[in-house]
């Protein structure tokens, strides 16, 4: 079986669409691909398509007219791009950008179609706001803690984040700022205090976690 044949069956809310309207996505979409880092959509583009990621993961961000940086979410395979969907409703263009962080593979289905189903069916209609008010509500979230939480909270969430259960968190004080919506300078303080308390150990593109049980109960402050 080729991608065209089972792509919709990786998207809960897809494979459960009537047959005739499945028919229809996978005869109407495409298959695409790109290598990890290229930028998959950016500021002044319009969408033409819907994209389904079936394959790797993308990092949506905000950049502001000083350069400053924010990470907004992630798309992971077996998600839609909710920020694609909000500009074709909208008829608008993209505001933040995309970037593939490893290789990505992705269903593109063609703007007219997406109108014409979300027009159409009731089912499709529900899979596509089902996804956009998640990732609204995970906006929303994201918003209170760039506003109210501390940032040695965030900062310790973050890194046992992407530890992924390891001792070592390979980045930079500058992905660091852009991952937590701060100055690269903030987050230096921050760690150079973790680093005094015996938590963490820093060298160049990495960071050692140390001490996990004080890190986690840091962490654990994080709502």
């Amino acid at each position: 079986m080729n991608d065209k044949e089972v792509w919709v069956d990786r998207f809960p809310g897809l494979s459960r669409l009537e047959e005739p309207i499945k028919k229809l996505l996978l005869s109407q979409s495409r298959i695409i691909s790109a290598p990890g880092g290229h930028t998959v959509f950016g500021p002044g583009n319009s969408p033409e398509n819907m994209l389904f990621l079936l394959d790797g993961t993308v990092r949506v961000q905000q950049v502001s007219e000083t350069g400053h940086e924010i990470v907004l979410y992630r798309i992971h395979a077996g998600e839609s791009c909710v920020l694609t969907t909000a500009c074709l409703l909208a008829f608008d263009d993209y505001s933040a950008e995309g970037i593939a962080e490893t290789d990505v593979r992705a269903a593109a289905v063609p703007r007219g179609v997406f109108d014409d189903l979300v027009a159409q069916s009731k089912s499709f209609r529900d899979f596509v706001f089902a996804a956009f008010s998640k990732r609204i509500t995970d906006l929303f979230l994201m918003i209170d803690e760039v506003a109210f939480q501390r940032m040695d909270v965030r900062l310790a969430h973050k890194l046992i984040e992407l530890s992924g259960g390891k001792d070592v968190v390979v980045t930079t004080h500058q992905k660091l700022s852009v991952e937590l919506g701060t100055a690269r300078e903030v987050i230096s303080r921050q760690l150079q205090e973790f680093q005094r308390r015996g938590w963490i150990a820093q060298s160049r593109g990495s960071v050692s976690l140390l001490d996990k049980v004080r890190l986690e109960q840091l962490a654990d402050h994080h709502s």
